[in-house]
């Protein structure tokens, strides 16, 4: 089958003929129909992730937003059928640690990141495989594209976790959210979704045109301004400060910005992955958080056992994340189109369609 490799850290992924997967007695190959390019992608293929163990190996097969056809499945399978259309998040629990027993699936004791480990090569193929099918296959409603769900893939699904269990997100409160890329415009739409109010940071106005489209009832152009004329100006219009504030870029200026925007006792949240420059580590003002008695929370993912959840506002119409998809392309596409996002020259989300 043909797939996206990943041989040289920032080099062009090579597009390569690999031996198909066979599935494990608990898993399942999926025909990949579509598949999101994500700024963790991204990283991957940058190398980031070294400072905390995580960098991604050469032979890695990138890729984490699939949806498609189940086309095998192993004997110990019982939830998932040949033909069944399924979407895959990309934390894999096992279904049977501690973490996914009490619900807690996005941080599994031995859970793999799809695309991310050699254990687990991810969707920019053909087919892909996915383990403990049982815990980790999300049937798809009827008449929902493959397109439109891996653009749901795991930026919206990490938004949803992000302003519902960890930010507690509920009707009328301030939500800043600091980055409109994938991740950022879908914490927009989900929060308007919840009934918040919501306030959009970005340096370029395309995305701050798109999160307006999205629902966001205030936007904030960060382009050449410093960090207090950007969080002052967030602050006034969210009436005293955001309730919850994400950071959905992952570097320290956004980070920053975020815990400056929240009002007392609100919630920061760290959606946003560092690159080179901070390296997994950035400075925060705790003395701030300290005064304020805000509180300062990461974010991973989502839990398998949420997509019920989340699907439920897609097929209500609250959501709809094909407005977010700016591109289809093909498999041949990928190695361009992650070159593209080095200077932000991406908008909106980009799923590959044909492989």
């Amino acid at each position: 089958m043909r797939a996206a490799v990943l041989r040289t850290h920032g080099e062009p992924l090579e597009i390569e003929n690999v031996e198909r997967p066979a599935p494990a007695p608990h898993g399942v190959v999926v025909a990949v129909e579509a598949c999101g390019i994500c700024r963790s992608d991204w990283h991957a293929w940058q190398g980031h992730g070294e400072w905390v163990g995580d960098r991604v190996p050469s032979g890695q097969i990138l890729g984490h937003e699939p949806a498609g056809r189940a086309v095998a499945v192993g004997d110990r399978v019982r939830t998932v059928t040949e033909g069944d259309r399924v979407a895959v998040p990309f934390n894999l629990g096992d279904g049977t640690c501690p973490q996914c027993l009490c619900g807690h699936g996005n941080v599994c004791e031995n859970g793999l990141a799809l695309g991310f480990q050699p254990e687990a090569h991810g969707a920019f193929a053909e087919t892909v495989h996915v383990p403990h099918a049982d815990y980790n296959a999300m049937h798809l409603p009827d008449g929902v594209a493959a397109r439109d769900m891996a653009a749901l893939g795991c930026r919206f699904m990490t938004a949803f976790h992000a302003l519902t269990a960890r930010g507690d997100v509920g009707g009328g409160d301030w939500v800043a959210v600091h980055g409109c890329g994938g991740v950022g415009l879908s914490a927009v739409h989900v929060a308007d979704a919840l009934g918040a109010r919501v306030v959009a940071v970005d340096i370029r106005d395309e995305a701050l045109d798109l999160a307006a489209t999205l629902g966001a009832d205030a936007v904030v152009s960060a382009d050449g301004r410093s960090g207090r004329e950007v969080t002052g100006e967030v602050r006034a219009v969210s009436d005293g400060g955001a309730h919850v504030s994400v950071d959905a870029l992952g570097v320290a200026e956004t980070c920053r910005n975020s815990v400056f925007s929240l009002r007392r006792r609100g919630t920061h949240l760290q959606v946003g992955l560092t690159t080179d420059d901070e390296r997994g580590e950035v400075s925060v003002p705790v003395e701030r958080l300290a005064m304020m008695e805000a509180e300062f929370k990461g974010v991973r993912g989502m839990p398998p056992t949420r997509y019920d959840e989340l699907l439920g506002l897609l097929e209500s119409g609250s959501i709809d994340p094909g407005r977010l998809v700016s591109r289809e392309v093909c498999l041949d596409d990928v190695p361009d189109r992650l070159v593209a996002m080095t200077d932000y020259e991406t908008t909106g989300v980009e799923v590959v369609t044909e492989f």
